[in-house]
């Protein structure tokens, strides 16, 4: 298990939101049909929400989870795509879901730490509607650039984009998306004159990205070893306090010189406010179990990805730390919301 951050967070705060969250209490004990201990009912589908079409690399691990965590359940699992607006659909259908247990989602920090933070049409509060279950997975994102780009580090990219003012784009999957703010970042700590180009979604970034109408990129590290398998980019930097795992042999932004570029990426199971504490904790040992499998953890990683549960209290410390180390980053930008 990596450590977990407490320097950003008072141990009250968090107990605070898992007593709101996680209290059995919260509930009539008529709330489950046949009650928490029985959780989960034969033959009853537990749904696993994801904002995201079906085909990435974040559906993928959804569905790998969800079938072998079916059969630690011994019932059956499914992955609901809700894609669009940045997640917030997914989200504002698993907050009005039902708190029984059989229905949660599998999603970014993004949508607990950012999105909350840069985008306007976010009415949720992710402290109090939402519970945390576990952590599911880490992972960077990487930067990437076109191949017309004459740079193989991230020095060389800042060279010729300073010998070039304004005439570089970057895209993003969209504004106030971790992408977007990576780039910002950059183009702060390393003084460049840029433009940024926002998508909807890393799907149509890639498309402009590959063909070399935007010259970089900060992308999800399985879409970035795709797409470098191509020849059409270059991988540069991880954007992680660490080295990956499964890229050895990419530094870090840091280690090229721009610090501050270096945020957590993760993924994480959550369901709708007032869930039950039996339901969360099955829910929570299966998941570790799942994660913990071999199989998984060999799936995970052929997306430079590290499968990781946590306990629900360890997952709500993570989610306020990296709400406010985004929120930090994002007041220093001077990023309004959109």
């Amino acid at each position: 298990m990596n450590a977990w951050p407490h320097s950003f967070i008072g141990r009250r705060r968090v107990a605070a939101w898992l007593v709101f969250a996680l209290g059995a209490a919260a509930l009539p004990c008529g709330a489950l049909a046949a009650g928490p201990a029985a959780f989960p009912e034969k033959g009853r589908s537990i749904r696993i929400v994801l904002g995201l079409a079906a085909g990435g690399a974040s559906d993928a691990q959804a569905r790998f989870v969800a079938n072998k965590l079916g059969e630690v359940l011994q019932t059956p699992v499914i992955v609901e795509n809700r894609p669009g607006a940045s997640f917030i659909l997914a989200t504002e259908e698993v907050i009005r879901a039902a708190p029984d247990g059989y229905t949660m989602m599998y999603a970014p920090s993004s949508v607990v730490a950012q999105n909350p933070q840069t985008l306007a049409q976010v009415r949720y509060d992710p402290f109090k509607d939402l519970t945390p279950i576990s952590l599911g997975a880490r992972g960077p994102l990487v930067l990437t650039v076109h191949a017309s780009v004459p740079a193989r580090t991230v020095q060389e990219l800042v060279a010729y984009i300073k010998a070039n003012p304004g005439k570089m784009s970057y895209a993003s999957f969209g504004t106030g998306t971790s992408s977007h703010i990576y780039g910002e970042a950059f183009a702060k700590q390393a003084g460049l004159d840029v433009v940024h180009v926002p998508y909807k979604g890393g799907a149509d970034a890639a498309k402009d990205f590959l063909a070399g109408r935007v010259q970089y990129y900060f992308d999800a590290a399985p879409n970035a070893i795709q797409n470098t398998a191509t020849g059409k980019v270059r991988m540069l930097a991880v954007a992680a306090p660490r080295r990956s795992a499964m890229l050895p042999d990419v530094p870090t932004m840091t280690e090229q010189g721009v610090s501050g570029v270096d945020m957590p990426s993760w993924l994480g199971f959550y369901g709708p406010a007032r869930m039950p504490a039996p339901v969360v904790a099955k829910l929570n040992a299966a998941l570790a179990q799942v994660l913990a499998m071999p199989a998984t953890r060999d799936f995970f990683r052929q997306g430079a990805y590290e499968a990781e549960s946590s306990s629900p209290a360890q997952l709500a410390e993570l989610t306020r730390a990296t709400y406010e180390q985004w929120g930090d980053m994002i007041r220093k930008l001077g990023l309004a919301k959109q």
